[in-house]
């Protein structure tokens, strides 16, 4: 019996030790190719490639330098996480078994995607999201120390950021009747943000649908938690000359900005709570639960200030 467990125990490690092998070599197979494809136009290195028994497979030390700019974009590791190694496996037969291969839950992971305030690609990406959100004066004192449009590289470095460095990890339930997405996002010293958003129907049903797909919300939970960036932006405020009446009013506006940018106008049940947060409370919770799943593609049906009606929206600081 002595012997026989020994036997199962290297039979199973030499097992699982040529599965991971294979595994590697299929993921750095397909990196190298990336790499080869992205060659024209950036440069891509890495350090290698890693995984677990829990069933996470990762890219290990990416560096990507785009053609044309001297500075890097790194990541720490990028990669995904299923159920179990044996899910891993299953995966490498997703060319030939189709969605049949795809475990009930999957998430994607970005560990430490570091963007120097200075770089040069971050003062394009700035100037191209300015004119994708048709900023209006971005360069006022309320647009600007608020991050209305995103901040600048030179607000970022009198909020005294360095780098602006973000993790992610987001998993996708997929059911009979719903499918899920929660995702936890997290900005180095900024900010974190964990939301659970579920959906209406069957994901695979949806994917095949293609563009005639219409997503129906049936519940939302987001919640924001604070980790320096209000208090680094009312000192910038200050510092750019508003008054603390006016730097509450700019936090407001970019605020609502973000609500009229998904076809919402935010009222007093989003404004209050979100103002009780910039005052010093840590963090504000955002819930949305529609008497019936609501197709996005419905919202714009509506007025935006019965928006919040319609997806029985609302908030709480605490």
């Amino acid at each position: 019996m002595k012997n026989f467990i020994i036997w199962a125990i290297l039979i199973g490690a030499l097992g699982y030790g040529g599965a991971k092998f294979y595994l590697h070599s299929e993921v750095t197979d397909a990196m190298d190719m990336v790499v080869l494809m992205a060659s024209p136009y950036a440069n891509v290195e890495y350090d290698g490639v890693g995984s677990t028994l829990s069933g996470e497979l990762t890219v290990d030390g990416v560096k990507i330098r785009v053609d044309g700019y001297a500075d890097d974009l790194t990541i720490d590791r990028i990669g995904i996480d299923t159920p179990s190694f044996l899910s891993l496996i299953a995966l490498s037969d997703l060319s030939s078994k189709g969605p049949d291969a795809m475990p009930e839950q999957i998430g994607f992971l970005i560990e430490g995607l570091r963007i120097p305030a200075n770089a040069d690609y971050y003062d394009d990406l700035y100037e191209f999201s300015l004119a994708a959100r048709d900023a209006e004066n971005p360069d006022s004192a309320a647009a600007e120390c608020t991050g209305k449009y995103g901040f600048s590289p030179a607000a970022l470095s009198a909020l005294g950021y360095d780098d602006q460095v973000m993790s992610m990890y987001m998993s996708i339930s997929d059911e009979e009747t719903r499918f899920s997405f929660d995702m936890q996002i997290s900005m180095e010293d900024m900010w974190d943000m964990d939301a659970s958003v579920s959906l209406a129907g069957n994901m695979v049903a949806e994917l095949m649908k293609g563009p005639a797909s219409q997503p129906r919300l049936r519940s939302m939970n987001i919640e924001f938690t604070d980790r320096s960036l209000n208090e680094r932006m009312t000192k910038y405020c200050k510092q750019r000359g508003l008054s603390a009446a006016e730097t509450i009013r700019a936090q407001i506006d970019s605020f609502e900005f973000v609500g009229e940018t998904y076809g919402i106008e935010f009222d007093q049940y989003m404004i209050d709570p979100f103002k009780e947060f910039v005052l010093g409370k840590s963090t504000l919770v955002i819930t949305a639960h529609p008497s019936s799943p609501v197709a996005f593609s419905q919202i714009d049906l509506y007025k935006p200030s019965d928006v919040p009606a319609l997806l029985n929206l609302a908030a709480i600081a605490r």
